[in-house]
């Protein structure tokens, strides 16, 4: 055992550290006793009514079922709040600044408290795997869906565990609310997708799906079809991903939600190791941005696109997961515009190093796409061009604009043009909301950040709700509503001639404020001597 806690120490310092503070007598005593205490009274429940000879099968299938749920929601739900409040005691005793300053690597420091902080909650687990193993053999449960359901288990662990480590070293200014914040949306998270895992509804032909798989109960479901009790087999049997059918082959279904797993926690720990030493520093760099829009366009897509339970056409389809699409788009890249666009110092710090030569190596464009400093409107035009490019290619081979469907406005040249130039207007307004962002952030006022975020949820959400309550339909007053946030409402309604000069002014106003920006990110990266020679 000495040699044991001597090679754990010697590979991760900060694990033995975690363990040594939470495995002692009295704790290991406590979480055995809960975990035999559990078993007991589900293996008692499931006795209720003793089963005769042809009764155990179920027996021991709803044992299975009953332990395998109960492995879910303790692993997630108490892994999360521990992780998180280990996370804030340690930044209230400031000992987690020590950390920062530690020779260990990001990686060690983190790895050492997500394998040990919820140590107790993996024995409690690891003493019920044995009555677990048990009733799937006695339930004729083929081991290797068994191991399939582990490995499924795990994945999602380090996915929820991982968030939990990166919303804690966010979440500073929640104070001790942020255990329960957190643990309290994993608990949410956990209950919606089990109730529409546990629905008899096939739909899993639209974007949500992405959302829906980062949660362990439809993969569950597909492994042990009784898990619901939905007699109609799991919906994951139908599922497919760029009309490929993955749901047919349970290698791939396993497969398929370890890799996404496997990216979206590579992700959140490129965000956990920018954070980790510099807290003040954003979350993703503009290069992560781009592969992240790419990523979620991949994905959203690729659930779009199936083959329709009621036989629609693909187009169809696909115009009927616009709303999902768009609303999914939109808080991707304001919540870009939040995350890139730099504060006033960093912005002088750049414009000053520009100013003085350093990087004459460099274009000016180069630092515009790459440089962490530089304002992001160049980054978020990027992002909107990545996120463009699918409904370019849709809007070239869709059918939709070459049958009438009943919606005449589409079936033809002209119905394409009008989309074409909603999505120029939606782009033009992002860019605006980018700029205005960015003056903001280069104010002197304190908070910027909140007058950032109000404002630009304000300019988004407001307009919209203001015309609906006062009676402005996007059917009677188009015009007016091709200057919102959804301008895609008022596209049927309008001329191309209108649409046009709303797109015109929009352009106006982008150009003249990025003018004014760029006139103000100069006069921010002045030298003081200088400005002060100047009067300013």
């Amino acid at each position: 055992m000495l040699n044991l806690i001597d090679k754990i120490g010697d590979w991760n310092p900060q694990l033995l550290r975690e363990l040594k503070g939470r495995l002692k007598f009295f704790n290991v005593a406590i979480a055995v006793a809960i975990s035999l205490l559990l078993q007991w009274i589900v293996f008692s429940y499931q006795l209720q009514e003793f089963p005769d000879d042809n009764w155990w099968l179920e027996h021991w299938e709803h044992t299975f079922v009953t332990v395998s749920v109960i492995f879910i929601f303790t692993l997630l739900l108490g892994g999360t709040y521990l992780l998180i409040n280990d996370l804030a005691k340690e930044e209230t005793r400031g000992t987690l600044n020590f950390l920062r300053l530690s020779p260990q690597s990001e990686t060690t420091i983190l790895t050492g408290k997500l394998l040990g902080v919820p140590s107790l909650i993996y024995l409690i687990v690891l003493v019920a795997v044995p009555l677990h193993l048990w009733a799937g053999f006695s339930a004729q449960i083929a081991f290797s869906y068994i191991l399939s359901f582990y490995a499924i288990l795990a994945a999602n662990c380090i996915f929820f565990y991982s968030a939990a480590l990166l919303f804690g070293l966010l979440s500073r200014w929640f104070s001790g609310f942020q255990p329960w914040l957190g643990s309290g949306a994993v608990f949410l998270s956990l209950f919606i997708t089990m109730v529409l895992a546990s629905s008899d509804s096939n739909s899993l032909n639209n974007a949500t799906v992405w959302f829906r798989l980062l949660n362990p109960w439809d993969a569950t479901n597909y492994l042990f079809p009784n898990l619901f009790h939905v007699y109609n087999g799991s919906p994951l049997i139908n599922w497919q991903f760029f009309y490929l059918p993955l749901g047919t082959n349970v290698i791939i279904v396993v497969g398929f939600h370890l890799l996404n797993f496997g990216l979206c926690s590579y992700g959140i720990w490129q965000a956990i190791k920018r954070c980790f030493r510099n807290p003040q520093a954003s979350i993703i760099s503009k290069k992560q941005s781009y592969l992240l829009v790419a990523f979620c366009q991949l994905m959203m897509w690729g659930f779009t696109l199936q083959i329709s339970i009621n036989n629609s056409r693909w187009d169809e389809q696909i115009w009927e997961n616009l709303l999902l699409l768009a609303v999914y788009n939109l808080v991707l890249i304001l919540s870009l515009i939040a995350v890139l666009s730099p504060h006033r110092q960093d912005v002088q710090d750049w414009a000053r190093y520009r100013h003085q030569g350093v990087s004459n190596h460099k274009s000016i464009w180069q630092d515009l796409i790459w440089a962490e400093k530089s304002p992001a409107l160049v980054a978020i035009a990027i992002n909107l061009t990545i996120v463009t490019i699918p409904w370019l290619v849709w809007i070239s081979f869709t059918s939709v604009f070459d049958a009438n469907d009943g919606q005449t406005w589409l079936s033809n040249d002209l119905g394409r043009l009008k989309v074409l130039l909603a999505i120029a207007l939606s782009i033009s307004l992002m860019m605006i909301y980018t700029t205005i962002a960015q003056f903001i952030l280069l104010l002197k006022t304190p908070k910027r950040s909140f007058w950032a975020i109000g404002t630009l949820s304000g300019a988004t959400f407001l307009p919209p709700m203001i015309l609906e309550f006062i009676g402005i339909s996007s059917s009677n007053h188009p015009n007016v509503w091709l200057f919102s946030t959804f301008p895609w409402a008022a596209i049927q309604y309008s001329e191309v001639t209108t649409i046009f000069m709303a797109l015109l002014a929009d352009l106006s106003v982008l150009v003249l404020l990025n003018f004014q920006l760029r006139k103000r990110v100069r006069l921010v990266g002045e030298s003081a001597t200088k400005a002060l020679l100047a009067g300013r």
